[in-house]
């Protein structure tokens, strides 16, 4: 039986290759089934797949896109109630004190800046600076997070004994031309900020005089107590 079939296949091949018979397509047995597809179909349905698979998780905010858009800041058109003078002054104050040259104002250089301008401040209290305005939380002051310094300035938001109204007040930067909020009284309150700097200045030096004069006070009322001893030995 199977001999039969093989000698009637081989026949037939050589009648279809003699163009004695045009061939016929012959379904796949897996076919028949439906156990197997295609490859490019089964290809092109795993692709579609992934696809909406991937579009789903991105949409439900799982997945990560590799080309993210990036927001390109301008300082001109998000910092409006400067002027660009202002601005280009600010930026060049920020350049100074970006010893590192990598756009950021780290602990360390805001130490510096501080102690520049005559206002030196603790560990804590640099710390605490950068942390008011660090709003990417990187422990460090980007040029726009600098802005933001002297827009709270302007705007009355700080604090008058706070680190960063020092910073705004100390630095050479006015921002009371544009008439912002805050802005009549912005350069006296400078003013008043170097006057009042100048006067704790004076304060510790008076300070550390009086400490001076009580240690010698004691140096020498310990040396009169050993000479009245030495008297009575």
């Amino acid at each position: 039986m199977a001999t039969d079939e093989l000698s009637s296949k081989l026949s037939r091949r050589l009648q279809i290759e003699e163009g004695a018979e045009d061939p016929v397509a012959v379904d796949v047995v897996g076919h028949q089934n439906g156990s197997e597809e295609k490859p490019s179909t089964a290809n092109a349905d795993s692709e579609l797949g992934a696809k909406l698979t991937r579009r789903g998780e991105l949409n439900e905010g799982l997945g990560e896109q590799f080309q993210p858009s990036m927001k390109v800041f301008n300082p001109y058109t998000e910092f409006k109630e400067f002027s660009r003078n202002q601005i280009k002054d600010m930026e060049k104050l920020f350049k100074t004190y970006d010893a590192g040259k990598d756009n950021y104002i780290d602990l360390m250089e805001l130490k510096l800046m501080m102690e520049k301008l005559g206002a030196p401040q603790t560990h804590i209290g640099l710390k605490n600076m950068i942390k008011e305005v660090d709003e990417d939380l990187d422990n460090k002051l980007s040029f726009r997070e600098f802005l933001l310094i002297f827009r709270k300035a302007a705007a009355g938001e700080l604090a008058e004994d706070s680190g960063l109204s020092v910073l705004a007040r100390l630095s050479e930067i006015d921002v009371s031309t544009e008439g912002v909020k805050g802005a009549k009284t912005f350069f006296e309150a400078k003013v008043q900020a170097i006057s009042e700097t100048n006067r704790f200045e004076a304060e510790i030096r008076q300070e550390q005089e009086a400490k001076k004069k009580q240690a010698e006070e004691q140096k020498q009322r310990r040396t009169a107590f050993k000479d009245l001893q030495s008297a009575f030995k």
